[in-house]
């Protein structure tokens, strides 16, 4: 039995997700203890128990302190069995990152597996669908296998609501990547989306963006949901290159003007052009976990990002508890970092 401490480094959902995953990728047993510690309403919340309970459901697991608000869980995972699921977090907590749980496990599984995820798509403390879809996954599928992500239904803070539909086509390993350079950018998109709110606010942070970033109005797309079950605003800026496509988001909040949102946004993508590498923060997190399981199986990866955040510097502490993998963190120069995962010596 591995004993996993939630409350190291900072202390967040990512320590439980990543276990999981980890848990059912190597059959390894875990506790979690002092979970989410490090955050305001510590224990499970709904979301971490919903990626729990399917991370159970694919493995036919036993467990023990499965509960919200929750410090303690026991996980013992069987084996991993492809099919057809559904889960629904009950709230707005995001389904993205219950998917992020279970997608490891089944990426690698005997046979297909097709899932259905209800709750949270668009959630300010998780990759919305687009990241996703355009970002992360044709990432993954570079590693060989198939995952395609369908947004049936808008879920926006604090509603919810949101339906994914996920396809995915295992192998028996994964290859390995190397992601030097992003190459030549081939297309830039900015989409501004409201549901059940004025569409000047949309207009507004596009037309922010455009006077900071020069970007011609072909560029730019103010789109109206009119299904979502409660209100939201997304700013999305996709970077498409040669290479990788990074997007960055920002949600819009309540007393705080369209124009802040979109420079927040506008901020960041700044400073990952100039930085001039081709993986940004967030994605540099979410590719951690899929190169380290290719580690351990003997596939050796490299790309370069920007200065780690505490969320991914506790990332790969808890990659290193569960694979027997060389990992390497090497800073070049500030937002120039080379991470590389390679099998151990």
């Amino acid at each position: 039995m591995l004993t996993i401490d939630g409350s190291q480094g900072e202390g967040g959902g990512q320590i439980v997700r990543s276990s999981l995953a980890l848990s059912l990728v190597t059959g390894k047993p875990i506790t979690l203890s002092n979970i989410r510690a490090g955050r305001k309403k510590s224990g499970l919340q709904r979301q971490h128990l919903t990626a729990a309970k399917a991370a159970a459901a694919i493995s036919e697991a036993e467990t023990d302190g499965a509960s919200v608000s929750s410090t303690e869980l026991t996980f013992s995972p069987g084996q991993i069995k492809a099919g057809e699921y559904k889960f629904d977090v009950g709230t707005a907590g995001s389904v993205t990152l219950v998917l992020q749980t279970i997608l490891p496990a089944l990426m690698l599984a005997d046979n297909s597996s097709s899932l259905i995820l209800e709750g949270g798509t668009h959630n300010s403390m998780a990759p919305p669908f687009e990241f996703l879809q355009q970002a992360f996954l044709p990432l993954v599928d570079r590693m060989g296998p198939g995952v395609k992500v369908t947004l049936e239904r808008y879920g926006f803070y604090p509603r919810g609501g949101g339906r994914l539909s996920v396809s995915i086509r295992p192998v028996p390993r994964l290859c390995g990547l190397s992601l030097m350079e992003s190459g030549e950018v081939a297309d830039r998109r900015v989409r501004a989306l409201v549901s059940n709110l004025p569409t000047h606010i949309a207009r507004r942070q596009c037309e922010t963006i455009g006077r900071k970033s020069g970007w011609k109005d072909s560029c730019f797309k103010v789109q109206e949901i009119t299904d979502a079950s409660g209100p939201g605003n997304v700013l999305l800026i996709e970077l498409r290159s040669e290479h990788v496509t990074e997007v960055f988001t920002g949600f819009g909040q309540k007393g705080v003007k369209a124009e802040h949102i979109a420079t927040r946004v506008w901020n960041e993508v700044r400073s990952y052009m100039k930085s001039g590498v081709p993986v940004g923060v967030h994605l540099a997190d979410q590719l951690m976990l899929p190169l380290a399981i290719a580690a351990s199986q003997g596939q050796t990866s490299q790309f370069r990002t920007m200065s780690l955040t505490g969320h991914s510097k506790t990332h790969i502490n808890i990659l290193n508890q569960f694979l027997d993998i060389d990992s390497k963190v090497e800073e070049n120069e500030r937002d120039d970092v080379l991470i590389t995962f390679g099998p151990a010596c």
